[in-house]
């Protein structure tokens, strides 16, 4: 699959719309504690891509993922942090506080993309992430004082492995390695799914339960993250963190109408500094590229 920069820009916002569909969700849940609301998820985003990918790909997906190089392993563990840290976040503290945690994410991609991938940045991205920053930072501020470090913190960790994520993606289609990460998703389901099997134990989640993971599984995970991998094939690390942002926005909307999680003026304030950030500097990107 080939995107032009437009397509890959509007496919990147759906993926981050049905991202942020997780909040929500996991309020609706009965039973389902933190380790078995993720071994859950991962195991029906394992198995969904386990359909997914032999259809799209082919059969010999499975001849190529385990004669894969080290990057698509290194993606796989990436994945892994992801889809753990976030969940068990959620599990922590509020939808709100999980979400702009996320939003550290295009801060921690330009230093990875800097100081491990020696990639330099236009003065346009860092003005950007700098604004979105001061929108994080107040938004932070207020949730860290409703006692929320601790989901924070664990939370952390969704960012600073997408991070590198999203440098891996750029840096093997730049080298021409011809590996093929979108069966890292896969992986990193895998991978997330037995770390916390053994923690998740003994099973308390109703049928209910399992019915609202098993739809998280394939349409807030399995589907998004494998066009998210597409899209960055095409978008530099940054761009993907930015437009990523997008989660936050739509996340913490779905949770006030759906769940009752009403935000803060400092979540919309700070929020609003986000988006601005963020379409400022896709209106630069625009505009350069039609011009130059």
């Amino acid at each position: 699959m080939t995107l032009r920069h437009g397509q890959a820009v509007v496919l990147m916002v759906a993926v981050a719309l049905l991202w942020s569909t997780a909040g929500v969700v996991t309020r609706q849940l009965e039973q389902a504690q933190a380790f078995e609301i993720t071994f859950w998820r991962s195991a029906f985003t394992a198995l969904s891509l386990a359909v997914i990918l032999p259809v799209w790909q082919g059969a010999d997906v499975w001849r190529r993922l385990i004669g894969s190089g080290a990057a698509l392993w290194l993606s796989g563990l990436c994945w892994a942090v992801m889809f753990t840290a976030f969940m068990v976040a959620l599990a922590l503290t509020s939808v709100a506080n999980v979400l702009i945690t996320l939003a550290a994410g295009p801060l921690l991609t330009a230093l990875v993309s800097r100081l491990f991938f020696g990639q330099r940045l236009p003065p346009h991205t860092w003005a950007a992430i700098a604004v979105a920053g001061a929108g994080i930072a107040w938004m932070f501020a207020q949730q860290l004082g409703n006692g929320g470090w601790l989901g924070s913190l664990v939370a952390l960790g969704a960012p600073l492995g997408g991070a590198f994520n999203w440098n891996l993606v750029q840096r093997s289609q730049r080298e021409g390695q011809g590996v093929d990460l979108v069966p890292a998703v896969l992986l990193g389901a895998l991978l997330s799914a037995a770390v916390t099997l053994p923690l998740a134990w003994p099973w308390q989640a109703s049928a209910h339960d399992v019915a609202w993971l098993a739809g998280l599984g394939l349409f807030q995970l399995a589907l998004p993250c494998v066009l998210a991998v597409v899209c960055a094939r095409v978008l530099k690390p940054a761009e993907v963190s930015l437009l990523a942002l997008l989660e936050v926005l739509f996340g913490i909307l779905l949770a006030w109408i759906g769940a009752g999680e009403v935000p803060s003026p400092a979540v919309w304030q700070g929020g609003a500094l986000v988006l601005g950030a963020l379409l400022a500097h896709l209106g630069w990107t625009y505009r350069k590229e039609t011009f130059s």
